[in-house]
């Protein structure tokens, strides 16, 4: 899994029928201390995230189908949960 903020909303008016009705976010990708790294494109998977929040993604394509519950889904990153704060001890 990755922790990342959602940075932006993508909005297309041609897509693959699947993604009819679902919403693609920008989620840049961080440490656990919060320290940006790269950017990945993941569908919002229910938790309703918008734009400067903390999410949870999975990025990995067969679990993100699974989730959807579509063996076929094209379909790689999926933000499953809101991060509402990360502890590190030690």
């Amino acid at each position: 899994m990755i922790i990342g903020t959602v940075r932006g909303n993508i909005v297309s008016t041609i897509n693959h029928p699947f993604y009819t009705g679902k919403r693609l976010l920008v989620v840049e990708k961080e440490d656990f201390a919060g320290k940006p790294g790269g950017y990945l494109i993941a569908m919002d998977g229910g938790v309703g995230a918008g734009v400067g929040e903390r999410v949870l993604v999975v990025d990995e394509g067969t679990s993100a189908r699974q989730i959807v519950g579509s063996a076929n889904a094209p379909l790689r990153s999926i933000i499953v949960g809101i991060v509402d704060c990360v502890s590190v001890e030690g």
